[in-house]
């Protein structure tokens, strides 16, 4: 956690660096604190601004928003909790990421208690789910988006690394549709593991088949640190883990 204390009281981030999903929202987390502990805080001014970026991404003083000088590139898309400024909260809620969007975010809160800045950096990826698919023995994924292009590897419950097919489509905008099959022929009650890895995102999706389905699980491990970083140091640099469960009928 990074901590910057200025004058009095703090001004933090419990996610200095975070991954966001191309056209999904992302919060930049901010919170605030006198050193005399919890407690309602008014007159509060919150400025957001972005490298390289003139203009604001967001300001807020007076107990209202001031977008009088805010970057065109935020305009609709970027919000406080307004609700909850007075508990210390000064994050920022960002629409519809896109690829410009990203790079470092200074966040300074001026309060008669607090006063402090800290900085988050986003990095920007696209990343899916796959949904498996079983037919005549054989298994399946596709991931409907991804970027930047990720690398696809599958493994059995013993962690053998098993022959596999892997196809990707893009769209216009370069992100990628990826699909891939499992070359070997599957076993009824095995589990197997798709890993789905680009050097910002890491999805691990487990498969258990049965005799008519497929029941699948991922989770999603973030590394916003750096575009280079090994499977291992991915594994170890957790910043958030989502959980999904479907379940896919056979087709055949």
């Amino acid at each position: 956690m990074f901590d910057f204390q200025v004058s009095q009281g703090t001004v933090e981030s419990s996610s200095p660096s975070i991954v966001g999903n191309i056209e999904k929202d992302v919060v930049l987390d901010c919170r605030f604190l006198s050193n005399s502990g919890n407690e309602q805080l008014s007159d509060v001014s919150i400025t957001w601004l972005k490298d390289a970026v003139s203009g604001v991404v967001y300001e807020y003083k007076n107990k209202a928003a001031q977008l009088q000088r805010q970057n065109n590139q935020f305009k609709n898309r970027a919000q406080l909790f307004s609700d909850a400024i007075s508990t210390g909260n000064a994050s920022l809620l960002l629409r519809n990421v896109k690829m410009e969007d990203e790079g470092v975010y200074r966040v300074t809160v001026n309060a008669p208690k607090v006063s402090g800045t800290t900085s988050v950096n986003l990095r920007v990826a696209a990343f899916t789910a796959p949904t498996f698919s079983l037919a005549n023995g054989s298994l399946s994924i596709k991931a409907s988006r991804w970027f930047p292009k990720p690398e696809v590897s599958w493994m059995s419950q013993t962690g053998q690394l098993l022959n596999s097919s892997t196809n990707f489509t893009n769209d216009n905008a370069g992100i990628m549709q990826v699909t891939s099959v499992l070359e070997n022929q599957v076993k009824v009650d095995d589990i197997y593991t798709c890993l789905i890895e680009n050097a910002l995102v890491k999805a691990i999706s487990e498969a258990t088949v049965t005799a008519n389905r497929v029941t699948e699980e991922t989770y999603f491990i973030f590394s916003a640190a750096s575009t280079k970083v090994s499977s291992l140091q991915l594994l170890f640099t957790v910043i958030l883990i989502l959980s999904v469960t479907q379940t896919s009928l056979s087709s055949g």
